[in-house]
C-alpha cells in the first residue's frame, strides 16, 4: 500500500478505556510512522490515560502525555485503513468498525489491572509497551517503513 504525506494511512486503535494500550500504539505510530501514517486511538469507553503510561512510554523517548482518553463514538463511519483493537473485551465489544480496510486483533494483557508496588505496576506496563512496540513494528514494516527504531528488546528500569 502506497501513501504520501497528502493522503496518509488512517490508523485506529481501540481497546475499553482508551487509558494504556491504545493510548501507547498510537504514540508509537505517530513517533515512528512518520507523513505515511495518521495515528488515533479510542476506547469503548472513555476514562484517563494512565500515569503509567506515560511514564513508561517516555522511557522510550515518546510522550503521551497530551493524549486524552476518548470514545469510539467520534470515529464511526470514518474511514481507515487499518483499525486495531489491542484487548479482549474491545474485541468483543465492537467486533466491525465498517469503514476499515483491514481489522487486526492483537491480544495485549491489560496492565492497569496488576496491583502491587510501583515498581510491580510499572514492570506490567513496560511488558505491554514492549508487546506492543514489536507489533507496531512489524505493522510499520509491513507497510513499507523502512526507517523504523532498533527492534532489540530493551528493557529500561526494574
Amino acid at each position: 500500500m502506497e501513501t504520501t504525506s497528502d493522503h496518509p494511512d488512517r490508523v485506529l486503535f481501540v481497546c475499553t478505556h482508551n487509558s494504556a494500550r491504545s493510548q501507547m500504539a498510537e504514540g508509537m505510530v505517530r513517533a515512528w510512522g512518520g507523513d505515511r501514517f495518521e495515528a488515533l486511538s479510542a476506547g469503548t469507553e472513555a476514562s484517563r490515560v494512565r500515569p503509567e503510561a506515560i511514564a513508561v512510554m517516555r522511557e522510550i523517548g515518546i510522550d503521551i502525555s497530551g493524549h486524552a482518553s476518548k470514545t469510539i463514538l467520534p470515529f464511526v463511519g470514518e474511514s481507515f485503513a487499518w483499525v486495531i483493537t489491542v484487548c479482549d473485551a474491545a474485541k468483543e465489544a465492537c467486533p466491525t468498525i465498517p469503514c476499515a480496510e483491514r481489522q487486526a486483533h492483537w491480544s495485549i494483557d491489560d496492565p492497569s489491572e496488576v496491583e502491587g508496588t510501583e515498581n510491580e505496576r510499572l514492570n506490567a506496563f513496560r511488558t505491554a509497551r514492549d508487546r506492543l512496540r514489536d507489533r507496531v513494528h512489524r505493522l510499520l514494516l509491513d507497510a513499507g517503513g523502512t526507517d523504523l527504531p532498533n527492534t532489540e528488546p530493551t528493557r529500561i528500569g526494574g
